[in-house]
């Protein structure tokens, strides 16, 4: 029997592509939503211990020392992903997500526990329609991705001065901004994650796969956590 060698049919090549973008962006999703558990379980501690909230809240160099350390390990992270071990990198994710959610609790003691409830699912909802429309889009949404980052840099400038200035007005213009930006990064962010399953990350090492879904995971986290922070301000209700 004759069998013709050769390369393998596009279509196959497409469907194996296909296959591996799917299989990396749920492992990707599952550590995303592991951290946010993780997040969401150590807010809920927090709020629930008075020993807790003294230590953290009752001394400012304590929550700004908890602040800089998880700037500090994202950082690091983006930064010697290539040279620590996937284990690290999964500990450091971890620790990250609970330090967040340490820090975040002060959001169940200044708003409603409802409305906090409420821009959750809210959040959860414009996260997973622009996550879907990342993934089906064939538009290449890289241009969209440097002008939101633009953006966010002009974000994070605006809070800084607002931070000496006080003003309620720049306080909302950044929210909204927030909304615009971190929607647009969503997309973005799952596009990129898919393509970078379909250009062979499965072919490499376990060790690598798990590294690139924790970076890929803590990206969209931090693109669900700003949404949540930036809804908030609209369509969180301040306790009396």
């Amino acid at each position: 029997m004759y069998t013709q060698m050769g390369p393998p049919p596009v279509a196959t090549i497409q469907q194996a592509q296909t296959q591996a973008s799917t299989i990396f962006l749920a492992k990707v999703f599952n550590w995303m939503a592991i951290g946010l558990g993780v997040t969401g379980f150590m807010a809920f501690v927090t709020v629930n211990s008075p020993a807790m909230q003294q230590l953290i809240f009752g001394n400012k160099m304590m929550f700004y020392g908890l602040m800089f350390a998880e700037i500090g390990m994202v950082l690091y992270l983006s930064a010697r992903l290539q040279h620590i071990s996937s284990q690290t990198a999964t500990g450091l994710f971890l620790v990250y997500s609970a330090l967040n959610g340490v820090t975040l609790s002060a959001i169940l003691m200044i708003y409603t526990m409802s409305s906090v409830a409420a821009t959750f699912f809210i959040t959860a909802g414009m996260f997973g329609a622009m996550a879907v429309y990342g993934l089906v889009t064939k538009r290449d949404l890289s241009g969209m991705g440097s002008f939101m980052f633009m953006g966010l840099i002009g974000m994070v400038i605006a809070s800084v001065v607002n931070i000496f200035l006080g003003s309620s007005m720049i306080s909302w213009v950044v929210s909204g901004l927030g909304v615009i930006i971190f929607t647009g990064l969503t997309a973005y962010d799952v596009q990129k994650i898919t393509q970078m399953g379909a250009a062979g990350i499965m072919n490499q090492g376990e060790g690598a796969i798990q590294k690139v879904a924790i970076m890929g995971a803590l990206t969209l986290y931090l693109d669900f956590i700003n949404l949540f922070l930036s809804l908030l301000q609209f369509f969180g209700s301040r306790r009396d």
